[in-house]
């Protein structure tokens, strides 16, 4: 493959610390300004309205897609999870294979593979049938060895320090 063709990367952005989602915003509005058309779908976000999604919601050309019932670990209801989890999966899958999006951000993908929400073979196949220039963004923590191996690029995030250790809550703007 010559520099000049397209090729999609798969990459991983996982660990305990923060900044996975902030990473693959990034490239998200790198994309944008290359006239490239992301997408981005929210696995587990959605029961508040965060920054990023209240400005994404501005922004032509960037499909944002908050599909997510919460945080899984403080759920009532695990199976409206999970079945929220293969709705939004099977977007995702959608918007992966259709080609028309050049950048397609899977947020925090990882936890409902974890679950068992969704099956591990069934990412790892729709990666393998996607067209070759879609490049696939993968957060969250904890990315199963399959994902990981599979990847071109895997960033861990580390926590060094964070500020909920000394009580200090999250912060408007700069957490959500």
């Amino acid at each position: 493959m010559s520099a000049k063709q397209p090729k999609g990367l798969l990459v991983v952005y996982t660990g305990d610390g923060k900044g996975k989602t902030t990473a693959a915003l990034g490239v998200v509005f790198r994309a944008l300004g290359r006239g490239m058309k992301p997408a981005v779908v929210q696995f587990i976000k959605g029961k508040w309205k965060t920054g990023e999604r209240t400005y994404a919601e501005t922004l032509p050309g960037l499909v944002f897609l908050t599909m997510g019932r919460g945080f899984t670990w403080e759920s009532e209801d695990l199976s409206r999870d999970k079945r929220a989890a293969q709705e939004a999966w099977a977007e995702a899958r959608r918007l992966m294979t259709s080609g028309e999006h050049e950048v397609v951000v899977l947020d925090e993908l990882t936890y409902v593979i974890n679950y068992g929400f969704v099956p591990m073979e069934e990412v790892l196949e729709a990666l393998a049938a996607r067209p070759p220039h879609v490049h696939v963004i993968v957060t969250g923590r904890s990315a199963p060895e399959p994902l990981l191996a599979a990847a071109e690029l895997v960033t861990e995030m580390r926590c060094v320090r964070h500020p909920f250790e000394k009580g200090i809550p999250a912060q408007v703007g700069l957490d959500f």
